[in-house]
């Protein structure tokens, strides 16, 4: 089995001082690597009762989109706010350094869908948070949430109650 992990790459200093960004693009860009990532989102949840994958901008969308054509199963995009055209719901969240906002579609999540929430890595947990909250309030059931990396020691899991399942996992940030 490949090394996801090995794939990544490692920006010391971006966005601040300090911060090891950890790059997907490095991922992205090998055929196969990606095409692992996918595979093994795809065998973790394939018996998993989903209705909606729903990918959070941009990342999300990028991993979210073909996991939901593997699952056989409708992707749906949570945007940043005024991205998209119809009429949204919206949430506003908190940041380490301020606050947010994402939105979805009205007629996106129908009352009672089982979703899928993905992302390409989970930190602190602000931005997962806020799209779960909106996925709830609109009647999305959460199901669980994918990530491609888990920052593990800034603790981001500790704010979600559905299980947690990343690929990659890192210390330090």
């Amino acid at each position: 089995m490949m090394d996801l992990k090995e794939k990544i790459r490692t920006i010391p200093d971006f966005p601040e001082p300090g911060i090891l960004f950890r790059d997907i693009t490095t991922l992205l860009s090998d055929a196969e690597a990606l095409n692992e990532m996918i595979e093994r989102f795809t065998e973790h949840y394939r018996d998993e009762k989903i209705d909606l994958v729903v990918g959070v901008e941009s990342r999300g969308f990028i991993v979210g989109a073909p996991l939901a054509i593997r699952l056989g199963k409708g992707f749906v995009p949570i945007r940043k706010a005024g991205k998209l055209p119809g009429p949204t719901h919206g949430v506003d969240y908190e940041l380490e350094y301020g606050k947010d906002r994402v939105e979805v579609h009205q007629d996106a999540i129908p009352e009672g869908s089982r979703v899928l929430l993905v992302d390409d890595l989970i930190a602190t947990g602000g931005t997962i948070q806020g799209s779960a909250k909106l996925v709830k309030m609109v009647g999305g059931v959460i199901v669980g949430y994918a990530f491609v990396i888990e920052l593990v020691d800034l603790e981001g899991r500790k704010g979600l109650q559905e299980p947690v399942f990343s690929l990659i996992e890192f210390e330090g940030h």
